[in-house]
């Protein structure tokens, strides 16, 4: 099975709608696929100044609606995978669903009830997925008495919001404290309890920027990469979400993976990973109780590497930081050119991007080049914008012997690394003369007993610890007598704090 990205969740405004060109070419550059979530509210005010959340004009929305239409077509035309779909809320009792469709001539349909929703729908290949399940029931917090699995297969559990998962875990939903703490009696884990089939999965509610890294994206097990393909895997729950990296994951029990349901006894369980770090632990959560730790932890640190053993690692770079906004106010973009050579192989390269600007070109077997853009504040200033973006990077995969030389160029700069070195710590390279030379010409000289004006206001590179394939690799297999009735389903934790959240197997009743 083909595992295919994307951000299920990019929320474009009306006020946006001049930059849908931008957007579709940063989602091409990111994602395997696209549905675009066409955002059809705007802030109002009464009589009175109170701001309230409401529709746009009808004329907007139908205008903005067949502009959307055009470009997906337009796109499916020139062969990427790009679906409609919009942000329905109704009057909040059942929570808000991102409506997408198979087909390219649906219209937007804006009923106050989830159950209307699904109905208005009910002779189309539509699906309605509900995000930010942990909000307040009635206060646009998930109603899992009028879900339906058939029209909503999965929930969106992880986002810039935080986690919906459950209300006992970290990762708590804390950005837009305007919608309150998360409740346990909305989570996720309370429509599984429920006795719901229902798939989970990550994705941004990015309203300024398609598929940023740091908020979560979501991977679809498919037989191709064609719309039908894509569709039929999202429909039978073959989804799971990740926090940030990106994971390869399979869990399946003899010829079942994740979102089928399977009849209840003995069976082969296969979990397999790997990942963009070091792998920590997997959780094995049995009807939302740990039923197993598999811990990866402890298994190949101690490992000895001989000095002519070829071996691959993976280790992320990441650009960012910088002068500090409230000193200098026109320092807000930087632009940073580089590559990446080694001695061996360069075998692959994830994005972690957040933002526009970026560029990966000139890739070989053994380098690369970049052309990178950080922001110290939102891309756009949009309300609905994440909090200031400071860094993007890339996740390396490379292979050769300890010894072989890993050379990194950022700007003017030239930075070499052994394979072993790279293996043995995280470092931080700074650009911190240019930091002198920028406070030297706006301030003068800064004279103080420590360097904080320089440091802190330095442009920095970090280059994160490397780890060896096996630790990014987990490969696990058992006989598990599965309970009639009962669901089945996989956390899994990267010692850097990363976290997939995988779709369950349902066992029979």
């Amino acid at each position: 099975m083909k595992k295919l990205w994307t951000d299920l969740h990019s929320n474009i405004h009306h006020n946006q709608m001049d930059e849908l060109d931008k957007w579709t070419e940063h989602a091409k550059e990111v994602l395997d696929f696209w549905p675009i979530a066409y955002y059809p509210f705007q802030m109002i005010k009464t009589e009175s100044g109170a701001g309230l959340e409401d529709l746009c004009p009808e004329e907007e929305i139908k205008k903005d609606w067949e502009i959307v239409r055009g470009k997906v077509k337009e796109e499916n035309a020139n062969g990427y995978p790009m679906f409609m779909g919009y942000e329905w809320q109704g009057c909040g009792f059942d929570g808000d669903h991102n409506v997408f469709f198979l087909d390219n001539e649906q219209d937007m349909k804006h009923p106050m009830r989830y159950q209307e929703l699904r109905d208005d729908y009910k002779d189309t290949e539509a699906i309605g997925i509900p995000h930010h399940v942990a909000y307040q029931l009635g206060s646009r917090g998930k109603n899992w008495a009028t879900h339906d699995e058939n029209f909503s297969p999965f929930a969106e559990i992880y986002s810039s919001h935080g986690c919906s998962e459950n209300d006992t875990g970290g990762m708590d939903m804390e950005r837009h404290l305007h919608m309150g703490p998360r409740t346990g009696e909305t989570c996720y884990e309370r429509g599984l309890e429920a006795g719901l089939h229902v798939g989970c999965i990550a994705s941004g509610d990015n309203h300024n920027v398609p598929a940023a890294c740091d908020h979560g994206t979501m991977c679809v097990l498919t037989e191709d990469a064609s719309k039908a393909a894509i569709w039929a895997g999202m429909k039978a729950r073959h989804v799971y979400g990740v926090s940030r990296s990106r994971m390869e994951i399979d869990f399946t029990a003899d010829d079942k993976m994740m979102g089928d349901v399977i009849a209840p006894g003995k069976h082969n369980m296969k979990i397999s990973i790997c990942a963009a770090d070091a792998i920590d632990r997997v959780e094995l959560l049995k009807n939302n109780v740990l039923e197993e730790m598999i811990v990866h932890s402890g298994s190949w640190e101690n490992k000895k590497i001989a000095d002519d053993e070829v071996i691959r690692v993976k280790f992320t770079v990441e650009f960012g930081w910088g002068p500090n906004p409230r000193f200098y106010k026109d320092m807000l973009v930087k632009e940073w050119d580089g590559s990446l050579n080694v001695e061996g192989k360069l075998l692959s390269i994830d994005k972690e991007w957040n933002s526009y600007g970026q560029k990966l070109y000139d890739v070989t077997d053994d380098s690369c080049k970049f052309h990178m853009t950080t922001y110290m504040s939102t891309t756009t200033g949009h309300w609905m914008g994440p909090s200031t973006v400071v860094k993007e990077g890339f996740v390396f995969e490379v292979e050769g012997t300890p010894d072989s030389d890993v050379c990194l160029k950022v700007d003017n700069y030239e930075y070499h690394f052994t394979i072993r070195e790279l293996m043995k710590t995280s470092r931080i390279k700074a650009q911190y003369q240019e930091s002198i030379d920028l406070a030297n010409r706006v301030y003068g000289k800064v004279d103080h007993y420590r360097d904080d004006f320089y440091w802190h206001n330095a442009y920095k590179t970090r280059i994160r610890q490397a780890v060896p394939q096996d630790a990014y690799v987990l490969n696990y297999e058992k006989e598990i007598d599965m309970e009639a009735g009962a669901n089945y389903r996989l956390r899994v934790w990267l010692k850097n704090g990363d976290v997939a959240w995988v779709s369950p197997i349902f066992v029979e009743k």
